[in-house]
């Protein structure tokens, strides 16, 4: 009997002890933000915790919720929250409250009680899925993630709710004037991208843009982590793949031509390995697994926008003034790539995931890098552009006095376009980056898209010099002598015997000798005869022959072989042999390699055209 009142008076004692040890607080919230979601206490006890699962308040009624706490605490601040800062009490007008105060020296009969006027007025963003990637797991909770959590992933508080129609909504309260997040599916390795599967930046809406209650609608294309290796390269990165195994391939047929300007056609080959480079890592720098391991690969291809216009300049040279560049002309076209290499130092020795995690968030160091870089590009392009545009010119006026063949350049006239239109898409980005920069991120799709297409137009560059390096070789035949560039200085003998007038006996001479072997020979015939050619035949130099020609007949090289071709014409036409020919068959016998030359070169001759002339005779 003894032992069992012992008992009871101890749990009496204890029972006791319970309920006078402990504070309640009961809470009354007519209206929350987020009627499904809990409340919890955050205070100085949990360091401010938000979201502690230890004061969270227990729901009794439709607006009541209460908490226990221990005795003992003193005297603490604390405040309401819906599990985050952007979800916290405040005055009824919505209005900032003060912390409120805990003293258990000011509570009577062991229970506080609190209402909770209203919450701080900020943002409400209605977000609505409409629209998830078909690969998409059935039972996948997604997750939003962004400024307003502090980026915490997984965060319950923030897992979308899966609608009757299959899309998915919530709301978020924000603080911040922009809302910048993403979705995910619990980690980062799973969280949203492109349709191609490459990382897209963060979303970003603009408070001053967005209406209350008025829902923003946004399809998820893809997740990084499900989309297969052919999905993940799009029709532009096929693109660009083509370009540059088609690049690698050319490098090696190239060399192999015969008979060709081989110091042009090494500049051609680093030409085409530089494209074919930078293309190959602009598209595997991309990719998905790849840039987890090697993110920094990315950077790589941005090169390509100070190193392809100075090399095709010093290739455009020797092609066609047979031009070396000495070192000493040459380093100053590379300041600016080395420049861009030191802007980059920082990046390459950065941490892999900490490079990633700019990237992706388009930090605004590495944006304005990547932005002040660019536009220098686009300056120092447009500077190349017209140096080439300018030797073409100059080639296109001087070749007639050393060839006799029609020449068809229009190759590289082609590759300055393209250039060209790579500087306008160039400018056109620039003054997208501005307006995506005043209007924090809204075109960034845009933006991208811009930037794929000047790839997609740098990639047409190496397909063209390529194609017509093999199927035009007629420009690239050696010269028996080496020409000086306008940056090189001309020997001075050749020079100036270039200037030296020829007597009027020796102009004589030179033409008894010209046509006899005009006649004779008939070098006319070969469709590619250069100067050099017709020099090695009279045994003079090239540059008296050009000077004999121009002073002794008044026609420079070019008119000059042609005059002897339409002679010949006009003699095949007449001749039962060539019956059977068409007048274009007969042209392309006497050595015309080309109808336009022909017919440009017979109209200024004859001052008719062929057709003409054959009409005239009957």
């Amino acid at each position: 009997m003894l032992r069992f009142l012992l008992i009871f008076l101890t749990g009496v004692f204890i029972t006791q002890h319970a309920l006078f040890g402990q504070i309640r607080i009961e809470v009354r919230a007519d209206s929350l933000p987020l009627p499904d979601q809990p409340i919890y206490m955050a205070s100085t006890l949990n360091n401010w915790n938000p979201r502690d699962p230890q004061w969270k308040l227990r729901k009794i009624n439709r607006n009541t919720y209460t908490i226990d706490i221990s005795e003992g605490f003193g005297e603490f601040e604390y405040k309401f929250t819906q599990g985050n800062w952007n979800i916290v009490e405040a005055r009824s007008d919505g209005s900032l409250l003060p912390n409120r105060l805990f003293s258990e020296d000011r509570i009577a009969d062991g229970t506080v009680y609190l209402t909770i006027s209203g919450w701080e007025q900020r943002p409400e963003y209605q977000i609505h899925v409409t629209k998830v990637p078909e690969n998409t797991p059935p039972d996948a909770a997604i997750y939003i993630s962004g400024n307003f959590n502090n980026w915490v992933i997984k965060d319950e508080l923030f897992r979308l709710k899966k609608q009757f129609d299959g899309s998915y909504k919530i709301n978020i309260f924000s603080k911040f004037e922009s809302l910048e997040y993403k979705f995910h599916r619990g980690d980062w390795n799973s969280a949203e991208s492109w349709k191609s599967g490459k990382a897209r930046p963060n979303r970003i809406v603009h408070g001053s843009d967005y209406k209350p209650n008025q829902e923003i609608e946004v399809e998820i294309e893809n997740w990084e982590d499900l989309s297969s290796t052919f999905n993940f390269f799009s029709l532009i990165d096929l693109i660009l793949l083509f370009a540059a195994f088609q690049g690698f391939l050319l490098m090696i047929v190239v060399p192999t031509m015969q008979d060709f300007n081989r110091e042009a056609n090494r500049l051609l080959v680093i030409l085409l390995g530089l494209a074919s480079f930078f293309l190959f890592f602009k598209v595997i720098g991309y990719y998905r697994d790849v840039a987890n391991v090697f993110p920094k690969l990315i950077l790589i291809p941005n090169f390509a926008l100070f190193t392809f216009a100075p090399v095709f300049y010093f290739y455009l040279h020797r092609l066609l003034f047979r031009m070396r560049f000495s070192s000493n002309q040459a380093w100053p076209h590379f300041i600016l790539p080395s420049l861009l290499f030191l802007a980059y130092i920082p990046y390459f020795f950065m941490d892999g995931k900490r490079f990633q995690h700019k990237i992706v968030n388009n930090e605004t160091d590495l944006k304005w890098v990547f932005a002040v870089s660019f536009i220098v590009a686009v300056f120092s392009n447009l500077y190349y552009y017209y140096k080439c545009k300018k030797a073409i010119r100059n080639y296109s006026e001087s070749y007639i006095n050393e060839t006799a063949y029609h020449q068809n350049i229009n190759y590289l006239s082609a590759v300055l376009v393209i250039f060209m239109i790579c500087i306008v898409l160039g400018v056109f980005t620039c003054v997208l980056f501005a307006v995506n920069t005043l209007r924090s991120g809204q075109i960034t799709e845009l933006l991208e898209n811009s930037i794929n297409l000047i790839w997609i137009a740098f990639s047409l560059i190496g397909f063209v010099l390529g194609y017509y390096a093999i199927h035009q070789p007629e420009i690239f035949k050696i010269s028996h002598e080496e020409t000086s560039g306008a940056e090189t200085t001309a020997p001075e003998p050749e020079a100036a015997k270039t200037r030296a007038s020829i007597a009027e006996d020796d102009l004589e001479t030179f033409r008894v000798r010209i046509e006899e072997v005009m006649k004779t020979q008939k070098p006319f015939l070969n469709p590619n005869l250069a100067l050099n050619d017709l020099a090695t035949l009279v045994k003079t130099p090239s540059h008296t022959l050009s000077r004999v020609i121009r002073e002794g007949y008044d026609k420079n090289f070019f008119d000059f072989i042609n005059s002897y071709r339409i002679e010949e014409f006009k003699e095949n036409i007449n001749n039962p042999r060539y019956h059977n020919y068409t007048l274009l068959g007969i042209a392309f016998e006497v050595g015309f390699n080309s109808k336009t030359a022909f017919n440009r070169s017979f109209k200024k001759i004859t001052g008719q055209t062929p057709s003409e002339y054959y009409q005239s005779r009957k």
